[in-house]
């Protein structure tokens, strides 16, 4: 948001909202800081509802006729005690970049949470530069090796370490589907020269690359074996893992994993396998 001018931040204010940045950054060209920024997009809405994943809030993103890309994106909404976590890690944040230390109590998580059936279990795994362990790294490489059948992959860049580069193959050779969902064309030229570097040593392993064409694909999700799905905004690249501050919902329950299995499915009908030979 740096190029955002300061009368709109001027105008939010004047209504009564809060406004404060992540890490300022005066001179972004001269600063480190610029590389640790906050990836997350969190809603939490009464402590109970949340809403988490790739859509950034800009009208670019809307897909009006006037936007000259396609955005195509993934978001979930989550509610119960998995919105308590959210809340916490949006608090962790707004505390650090605005001063305040809000506690992390009643009334921003209510207790009197109505059940939600109970095969539906929501893990929220949050990582950044403050975080000992990239959890959201080691969370998605464990699930790639727990697969047994089909890995469904969808992400707007991929630029991964050697261990998931080699979790993704050491899948395929097992005999294992794995799909990934990349854009055909890239935001950032550089990005996607440097995510093409990965694709020959994926494809010789079996790995099937599809190349999104009706637009750019800015969702960061996977699917395993149709039981076990991620949504979150985390790229698959080192940036998201050690940098930028990230969260990921894990969701353990069939019926999701299945409709992100068919959005997944409904979203190759507009894209290209890439075969080894043609690369």
């Amino acid at each position: 948001s740096y190029n955002v001018p300061k009368a709109y931040w001027q105008r939010m204010r004047s209504a009564g909202i809060q406004v404060y940045a992540f890490m300022r950054v005066a001179f972004p060209l001269l600063s480190t800081t610029v590389n640790y920024r906050n990836h997350r997009k969190i809603v939490v809405v009464d402590g109970y509802t949340a809403f988490i994943g790739g859509i950034n809030i800009s009208d670019k993103y809307n897909n009006a006729e006037a936007n000259e890309r396609y955005w195509r994106d993934t978001h979930l909404k989550v509610k119960g005690y998995s919105a308590h976590v959210l809340q916490a890690v949006f608090l962790q944040d707004w505390n650090f970049c605005s001063g305040e230390n809000v506690a992390i109590n009643a009334p921003y998580f209510p207790m009197g949470i109505e059940p939600h059936p109970t095969d539906y279990f929501t893990q929220i795994v949050a990582s950044g530069a403050d975080s000992d362990l990239p959890n959201i790294l080691y969370a998605t490489v464990q699930l790639i090796y727990a697969a047994k059948r089909e890995i469904l992959i969808t992400t707007p860049y991929y630029i991964p370490d050697t261990s998931l580069q080699e979790s993704l193959i050491i899948a395929a050779l097992s005999g294992i589907k794995v799909k990934l969902l990349v854009p055909q064309k890239g935001d950032s030229v550089f990005v996607h020269i440097a995510s093409e570097s990965f694709f020959e040593e994926l494809l010789k392993a079996g790995v099937e690359i599809y190349l999104y064409e009706k637009g750019f694909v800015h969702a960061k999700t996977f699917v395993i074996d149709g039981e076990v799905a991620s949504v979150g905004t985390a790229n698959l690249d080192a940036r998201s893992f050690d940098l930028n501050f990230e969260v990921n919902a894990l969701v353990y329950n069939k019926t999701v994993a299945s409709d992100l299995q068919r959005i997944f499915y409904n979203d190759l009908k507009n894209a290209r396998l890439l075969q080894l030979e043609q690369w």
